[in-house]
């Protein structure tokens, strides 16, 4: 999450004790609908790599299980990237693009048209990545997005390699599913966030207006695992609030409204040019009150993340059940908000 924009509000948050997902997804689809072109204008001129996705989906609506123990597994990969490239992923950085690489890889492999789409900041070159599933109606695109780059004080595992690694793994049950979503879907990693939102502010940008009211849905996911967790969810717009607040409420986990990060990532740009968002968030250097552990658990009188933008950010600052929680939350929004 970005700390330059932040703006000082009443600190919120909530911690709940559910158990690690189950190790094996489930094959799972959305209405079927026949696969059209990609929405390429969306994702301006770029260059880009393409691979076949599965032709066949089932009929069943339900999101899959994921499986934290996998959403781990590319946490540990990240960890390795920043050990071997002097300890961060920042922007500019070899550790950045070898963390690129590795998820574009994974996307590739699973079927998906990925893109890197380049920009520049502080005079150095940075990257997105999109990853778009094949199908859906393109007038109606559904993203789902998080910010990949670390400050250069550590590896940057829970801020934000977290919510990088669940919307990966989500990307990858999508393809497991063999998904038909009657919406167009598409995931993003966006560079530079740590430096104002440059990536994500770059690709809205150079969309036109046509474009940019062609997405349903923005959906940002920054920190998701924090070790003294809350359950965020952003209150931008009313329709995906109550996406994020039904899921929560139907596993009997209470949330509190998001506040901490308003503006401070890359939801912020989409939200200005007019496009709905919602997301989750579990916490940054704000301090957990003593009401919040009572009701949730967790320490009173610590930082949701105590260990945020600092080096101590690596894969020990972790919380598997919020990571759990909150990765299952984003698949079972993407499963019905692509269908």
């Amino acid at each position: 999450m970005n700390r330059a924009s932040r703006t000082p509000r009443t600190p919120h948050a909530s911690r709940s004790s559910r158990p690690p997902r189950s190790a094996r997804i489930r094959r799972a689809g959305l209405t079927a609908g026949a696969c059209t072109a990609l929405a390429a204008a969306l994702l301006g001129p770029v260059a880009g790599a393409q691979a076949t996705a599965p032709a066949t989906a089932t009929a069943s609506t339900a999101a899959p299980d994921i499986p934290v123990a996998a959403v781990k597994a590319h946490l540990d990969r990240l960890q390795s990237i920043a050990d071997a490239n002097g300890g961060n992923r920042a922007h500019g950085t070899a550790g950045y693009r070898a963390s690129v690489d590795y998820i574009k890889g994974k996307l590739d492999a699973a079927g998906f048209t990925t893109t890197v789409q380049e920009f520049t900041r502080n005079g150095t070159t940075g990257y997105n990545l999109l990853a778009d599933w094949p199908g859906g109606g393109t007038d109606r695109t559904v993203m789902t997005g998080a910010h990949l780059d670390s400050v250069t004080e550590g590896p940057g595992i829970n801020d934000n390699g977290s919510a990088s690694a669940a919307i990966l793994e989500v990307a990858l049950a999508v393809a497991e599913a063999r998904l038909e979503p009657s919406h167009h879907l598409r995931f993003a990693w966006w560079g530079s966030e740590e430096n104002g939102l440059a990536g994500s502010r770059h690709y809205v940008k150079q969309l036109s207006a046509d474009e940019r009211g062609k997405i349903d849905a923005y959906l940002n996911f920054d920190m998701i695992g924090s070790p003294n967790p809350g359950y965020f969810v952003y209150d931008d717009d009313a329709r995906l609030e109550k996406v994020f607040k039904d899921h929560f409420a139907a596993k009997h986990i209470a949330t509190e409204i998001e506040t901490e990060g308003d503006g401070r990532s890359d939801h912020a740009p989409f939200k200005d040019a007019g496009v709905p968002v919602g997301g989750l968030f579990s916490g940054a250097d704000y301090i957990k009150t003593a009401e919040q552990a009572k009701k949730w658990g967790g320490t009173a009188g610590k930082a949701f993340d105590a260990c945020y933008h600092a080096s101590c950010d690596t894969a020990k600052n972790i919380d598997d059940t919020a990571l759990g929680n909150n990765t299952a939350a984003i698949a079972d929004a993407v499963w019905q908000l692509g269908s």
